[in-house]
């Protein structure tokens, strides 16, 4: 066989698939895509405009630290920075902590929800005009319990879950509750109920631990820098009021939990300190009596001086002692001196004795003598004068030497207590270093104690400021502040989103009726399964023309078929026939318009002058009939091939009225036994006499997937063509048809594809126009319409 020429309408060569050809095909569905927008942004606007609005509360905080970080070293920058941040951490955790969160929460009753209906929807405000307390213990609330409440001129109208309704009046005391509620309601004191009637609210009620630990999750807490002290707590909320209530008590709660961690510091140290200032005020009375005990004992006032004392006393009596022993010397040597003496001579006179007695005595006895020395002189012995001066004398040496007796023992006696006097202050001069080393160890005690008794004291002092006036722990830089605009929703994002849904929307609905799409829609789907199998025509859809019978009919319908006849004289002239050309026109299953395919394509021929018989070869399933409006029984293919003695002739019927090259062979009655009628030799004479009758002879054969029917006479064909039907044939046929082709049970196949653009909206509606006459109008599209002005030529519009 030749090579094949080419083929008008045919693409030898795939190509690649460019963004128009994406573009084209959902550009067919742009009302869609309109609509879908016009849609998605309306719902965009309601949305913003009735949706619960969120807003974002900040609250900045700046941790005061305690620790002097100045002076510090550059190797030790890193060391401090990581101690900043994980000082922050620790502060963080602080914030975040369930103990803390949970005195916030009882604190503004957040357990407890507030909605109020506006704006068709229920939005969570922070004071409503009453004040709900749970009547319901926390584990008994095992999910919140919501209750609807209406505000009337008398009475609050809730409503539970189940839709029971309870009336409780406002004058019913201080509070108002019922046994059927877990609650207790009642207005608050600036509530004016003309203020708030008819108004409709939602409680929600809420296990305490559950919403410390929603609020936990909610806040978000952050340093606003890398190094910086300063933390931002971040609240998203419906209420801007609820929300910077919540922000400035967590603020006001961490503050003073770590004043009251402070004060207790300060408050324990008080404590200890109090305890021990009894303890050491013991310890010191006992030293101090001690000490009193001790000198009393001791005999001591202060060392120093009783050292000097003690010296003196010694010194003293060592004196008096020498005196002592002197005066006694001096007595003995008197006496002697009396006892030895005679003569009645003189006695020595002051010798420094310290008896002034004696002294006299000595001085009276010395004056006797002198006056019986002079008396002597004058007068004998025997002179009565002289006796009485000697008698006198004898008599004073007795006085003398008694008075001196009796001085001695005086002196003896106080020599024995000069020098018990004086043993006793070497005694107590040698104790005084002991005496001074035991006062100094209770001096020493009483020292330590009394230090330790100032040390604690103005500790305690200290405490006690610090107690009065405990720093705070942070500085807040800003309490709650809500931006005033909404956080979400936004029209920058909601209505850009909303614009994107709406091209999404369409887009997604013709992507996946694409994608699960397994219909042959045009010719690329036929093209990339068989590439191998040329493609002759698409041709168009039409839901009204049929067929066509007039000759020179140049309708899109006739002339769509004539460009098949050019295209199927093309893979014909590669054929080596002289006689009349067979076309078989056949497909995968029926439906798929290959007897209006086969009936039109004659029709084509006939038109430009050609003799052409249409054969319908479907025994089974014959439709052929149906176009021309005759009976199916009319004798045809299948009568001649039964009975021998009908001839070629006698079952040929004219086409249509005005096309007198036009002949129909219908199919006949239906026989029993189809295929051994096709595949006896009457069958092949009657396509051998076909052939010399006439120039075209095209059959319509039954569907080749449903029976054998044509492959049994696909000998006798010179091309086939195998319709395939846009939006109805499965692409899953298309490997039928291929198989086919490879083991070349069909002869010289192309496609013809038909119906194209039947399922609208699809990027195989092309929207042919194949008129050609002055008659036919040629669609442009809007905006290259033109507009005519003043009679003259036309031109584009504006």
């Amino acid at each position: 066989m030749r090579e094949k020429p080419h083929i008008a309408d045919f693409k030898e060569n795939d190509k690649p698939i460019t963004i128009t050809d994406l573009l084209s095909k959902y550009f067919a569905y742009w009302p869609w895509f309109v609509i879908s927008c016009i849609v998605f942004v309306a719902l965009g606007y309601f949305y913003t405009t009735y949706a619960t609005k969120t807003f974002t509360t900040v609250a900045k905080v700046k941790i005061l630290d305690d620790t002097q970080r100045s002076n510090i070293i550059p190797n030790e920058i890193v060391v401090a920075n990581q101690a900043m941040r994980l000082s922050l951490e620790n502060h963080v955790e602080v914030l975040k902590s369930y103990r803390l969160l949970d005195n916030v929460v009882r604190e503004l009753n957040l357990d407890v929800e507030y909605h109020e209906f506006e704006n068709y929807s229920y939005r969570r405000i922070f004071k409503p005009p009453f004040v709900v307390s749970k009547a319901i213990s926390e584990d008994a609330l095992r999910k919140p319990l919501k209750f609807e409440l209406y505000l009337s001129s008398s009475s609050f109208i809730i409503t539970d879950a189940k839709g029971k309704r309870h009336i409780l009046p406002y004058d019913k005391g201080d509070s108002s509750s019922s046994d059927d509620l877990p609650f207790t309601i009642n207005l608050t004191e600036i509530a004016n109920i003309k203020d708030y009637k008819d108004n409709k609210y939602k409680i929600v009620l809420n296990q305490a631990k559950q919403t410390t630990i929603a609020l936990s999750n909610d806040l978000k807490i952050s340093a606003s820098q890398q190094l910086s002290e300063v933390l931002t707590l971040t609240l998203l909320g419906e209420s801007r009021e609820l929300s910077e209530a919540i922000l400035n008590s967590i603020v006001t709660n961490f503050d003073q939990d770590g004043v009251t961690d402070r004060q207790l510091v300060a408050k324990r140290t008080l404590e200890v300190i109090d305890k021990r200032f009894i303890n050491l005020s013991e310890e010191l009375d006992s030293i101090e009596a001690g000490k009193q005990d001790f000198k009393k004992a001791e005999n001591l006032s202060f060392i120093q001086e009783d050292a000097n004392v003690s010296l003196r006393r010694k010194s003293v009596a060592n004196a008096r002692l020498a005196q002592l022993k002197t005066q006694i010397s001096l007595s003995k040597l008197l006496k002697r001196t009396v006892s030895e003496e005679i003569a009645y001579n003189l006695l020595p006179g002051n010798i420094g004795l310290d008896n002034k007695g004696l002294n006299e005595l000595v001085t009276k006895y010395n004056e006797m003598a002198r006056e019986r020395q002079k008396l002597v002189v004058t007068v004998g012995a025997n002179h009565p004068r002289l006796k009485a001066l000697s008698e006198q004398l004898e008599l004073g040496k007795l006085n003398i030497l008694n008075s001196v007796n009796v001085y001695e023992s005086q002196l003896d006696v106080s020599l024995r207590q000069l020098n018990r006097e004086q043993e006793n202050a070497g005694f107590s001069f040698s104790r005084l270093p002991e005496k001074e080393r035991m006062l100094r160890s209770i001096e020493r005690q009483q020292s330590i104690k009394e230090n330790l008794y100032l040390l604690l004291l103005r500790k305690r002092e200290e405490a006690a400021i610090e107690y009065a006036a405990t720093s705070p722990t942070v500085k807040v830089i800003d309490y709650g502040v809500t931006n005033t605009k909404p956080m979400w929703p936004k029209a920058t994002i909601v209505y850009p989103l909303s614009l994107f849904l709406g091209l999404l929307m369409p887009f997604l609905v013709v992507f996946l009726r694409a994608t699960l799409d397994t219909k042959v829609h045009g010719r690329h789907d036929i093209e990339k399964n068989n590439p191998e199998i040329p493609v002759l025509i698409e041709i168009p859809y039409f839901s009204k023309e049929r067929s066509f019978a007039n000759v020179n009919d140049r309708s899109t319908l006739a002339e769509s078929f004539r460009i098949l006849s050019t295209n199927t004289d093309y893979l014909l002239s590669s054929e080596d026939v002289d006689d009349g050309k067979v076309i078989f026109v056949t497909s995968c299953v029926k439906a798929e318009g290959k007897t209006l395919l086969a009936m039109n394509l004659s029709l084509a021929y006939a038109s430009m002058g050609k003799r052409v018989l249409l054969i319908g070869a479907d025994l089974r399933n014959p439709q052929l009939h149906t176009y021309f409006g005759l009976d199916k029984n009319i004798p045809g293919l299948s009568d001649y091939l039964i009975n021998p003695r009908l001839g070629f002739e006698d079952c040929i019927n004219e086409g249509f009225d005005d096309n007198t090259n036009h002949k129909v062979y219908l199919s006949g009655g239906i026989p029993k036994n189809a295929p051994i009628l096709l595949s006896g030799k009457r069958f092949g004479d009657f396509m051998a006499k076909a052939r010399k009758e006439f120039d075209y002879v095209i059959v319509d054969t039954a569907p080749t997937m449903l029976v054998t029917d044509t492959l049994l006479i696909s000998k006798y064909s010179d091309i086939t063509l195998f319709a395939v039907r846009s939006g109805f044939t499965d692409k899953k046929l298309l490997q039928f048809s291929k198989e086919l082709n490879r083991t070349k049970k069909l002869r010289n196949m192309a496609y013809v594809l038909n119906a194209v653009g039947q399922v609208k909206g699809t990027e195989f509606n092309y929207g042919y126009t194949y008129g050609y006459d002055s008659s036919t109008p040629v669609k442009q599209p809007w905006y290259k319409k033109k507009v005519k002005k003043n009679n003259g030529p036309l031109k584009k519009s504006a």
